[in-house]
């Protein structure tokens, strides 16, 4: 049976959110609850979603457990925008960034795809 930690989207969004984290500890400290928050929380939230819809057993709950994934990915781009216009990360980080979060967002609509199918076939 498929474990959570085999799932490529779970994975590649572990990996995203750990290296989110060693980012922002090279924020201002004035951004600790403010932005540093944000990012650490967005983050947090796009592995926390996937692993509560994939332990959810349907697949209706699990795909709206994905869609606030995919959510928290989107609000990670927007959060990478503000440390991009505040001068927190240089323009070849945030484009850096920016492939992940594309990527992250096909992998999670992939799932989705896949668990629709899965659902249809039931």
């Amino acid at each position: 049976m498929l474990q959570l930690e085999d799932l490529e989207v779970w994975k590649k969004s572990r990996e995203f959110r750990n290296k989110v984290s060693a980012l922002c500890k090279s924020f201002p400290s004035d951004e600790k609850y403010k932005l540093i928050d944000q990012m650490i929380r967005a983050s947090r939230s796009i592995t926390a979603n996937i692993a509560e819809g994939y332990g959810r057993f349907h697949f209706q709950e699990n795909i709206q457990y994905c869609r606030q994934a995919r959510g928290s990915i989107t609000e990670m781009y927007d959060h990478l925008t503000v440390a991009l216009d505040e001068g927190y990360i240089s323009q070849e980080q945030f484009n850096d960034y920016d492939t992940e979060v594309k990527f992250l967002l096909k992998l999670i609509n992939g799932y989705i795809a896949h668990l629709k199918k899965k659902k249809d076939e039931n």
